[in-house]
């Protein structure tokens, strides 16, 4: 096994209710997953605390520091390439905040090694698992996926999750510079980009927990702003070959 195979990527804007305690949990599956955390400058230390833990974990974790909130797209952007640069296999996703359950990491790897290019974590997989969501929260994200398949043709339940697994070849064939949301269109511009390209996507179903610590960065503008770019999206897709468009990567 590759020393760097799994790199967890979590971006963090105020997260000093839960860093802590989500980097001992991924540091304590087994498989050697390495964390790398992209900041953005969060006020409340959320850093300072990554480098204490940084001194328990100096060979699997690590920190990108950036100035200011630039948008959760151009974090995961920022640790693609990172990842890429550094040699790793299989590239996850993940929150900080334990909405993502970080033992399902291990079944989103072996989604990859089994077959998937990407793997998805779930919550419509099979049926909606969501836990401790408002229901009109629930209904808002559940609905919204149900527009992107119908808009964009494709066959993914939860089109705007954001737990998930890369293998590096795909991330290789993405011209990252082409990707145009920055918020929560991210996610779904993405999967329709490994779509569009030919890649093997398969969900594997998990249970979504609501946060406990800390608050939702979420926000209606950001949600409608998805859903507009979603018509955008395919209408571009409809006049330019996706392979083409990120052929120049």
């Amino acid at each position: 096994m590759s020393f760097k195979e799994k790199l967890v990527i979590i971006p963090t804007y105020n997260e000093s209710e839960n860093i802590s305690r989500m980097i001992g949990k991924v540091m304590s599956l087994e498989g050697n997953f390495h964390l790398l955390i992209v900041d953005d400058g969060s006020p409340d230390g959320t850093a300072s605390i990554v480098k204490e833990k940084q001194k328990e974990y100096p060979d699997r974790l690590f920190m990108i520091e950036r100035s200011g909130k630039l948008g959760l797209g151009t974090a995961y952007i920022t640790g693609f390439k990172w990842a890429l640069a550094n040699g790793y296999k299989y590239v996850f996703e993940m929150d900080a905040d334990f909405s993502h359950n970080p033992d399902d990491l291990i079944n989103l790897y072996n989604a990859c090694v089994n077959g998937a290019d990407l793997a998805i974590g779930s919550r419509y997989v099979n049926g909606v698992n969501v836990v401790n969501w408002p229901i009109g929260r629930v209904l808002m994200s559940y609905f919204a996926s149900k527009y992107v398949r119908m808009v964009t043709g494709m066959k993914v339940m939860d089109t705007t999750a954001g737990f998930k697994c890369y293998k590096a070849e795909v991330l290789k064939a993405i011209n990252f510079n082409k990707i145009k949301h920055i918020g929560y269109g991210f996610q779904i511009e993405m999967k329709f980009t490994v779509w569009k390209l030919g890649f093997n996507i398969v969900e594997v179903p998990i249970i979504f927990t609501d946060r406990k610590f800390g608050a939702s960065k979420m926000s209606g503008g950001i949600f409608n702003e998805a859903l507009w770019g979603v018509v955008n999206m395919k209408l571009k897709s409809l006049f330019v070959s996706y392979k083409k468009l990120h052929a120049s990567n």
